[in-house]
């Protein structure tokens, strides 16, 4: 059985879809309720995975590790459509997840009332352009792999809704609005949700 630390809300979210998706047993354990989550990742981030005693840190690499263990249709296993899949994945992890924390930084570090607005209005601006690049990979497709939802979708579904604690316009596409609508009314995704807040 697996292991996860989490985080209400944060991507860690992602990896709990991910684990319902593949229909494996896990345990949830909030980094809050740690007494040195440090020792267990020095950076202090979530996602967390245990695996056998095995301890997998970053959201990317804990997502690939697990796709690529259980047989499922979230990433393809070969080929040109995996190439793409891990393409799609690392936009999600490493450009629209810094883009979003920018939004956390200037939040939490900034005081002066306007230049903080003004700041943040400039981050969003970023995230409204990385949905262009998105809206544009949906021309003709339902999802970012094609025709079924990926784990890049699960991704990007949880950044979109961190939006709704920042002061700033978040504009999205029509058809990354029904991708975040379709993931976001999984059995999946709202069962973590919920396992989230009852922990």
């Amino acid at each position: 059985m697996y292991t996860l630390y989490y985080m209400t809300g944060a991507c860690s979210l992602a990896t709990q879809v991910v684990l319902r998706e593949l229909g494996v047993e896990f345990k949830l354990i909030n980094k809050d309720s740690v007494e040195d989550f440090k020792a267990i990742n020095p950076v202090g981030a979530v996602p967390v995975l245990l695996d056998n005693g095995k301890k997998y840190t970053e959201g990317a690499a804990i997502l690939l590790h697990l796709l690529d263990k259980h047989a499922n249709n979230l990433f393809p296993a070969s080929g040109d459509a995996r190439e793409e899949a891990i393409q799609n994945l690392l936009f999600a992890n490493a450009t629209m997840h810094p883009a979003y924390s920018k939004l956390f930084f200037i939040g939490q570090s900034m005081t002066d009332t306007e230049v903080k607005q003004a700041t943040l209005e400039s981050a969003a601006q970023s995230i409204n352009q990385l949905w262009k690049v998105v809206e544009a990979k949906l021309a003709n497709q339902p999802f970012l792999g094609g025709d079924h939802y990926s784990a890049a979708d699960i991704l990007l579904t949880v950044y979109h809704s961190w939006g709704q604690y920042f002061p700033v316009d978040i504009v999205i596409g029509d058809k990354t609005a029904k991708l975040i609508d379709t993931v976001s009314n999984l059995p999946s995704f709202k069962a973590s949700q919920e396992a989230e807040q009852q922990n």
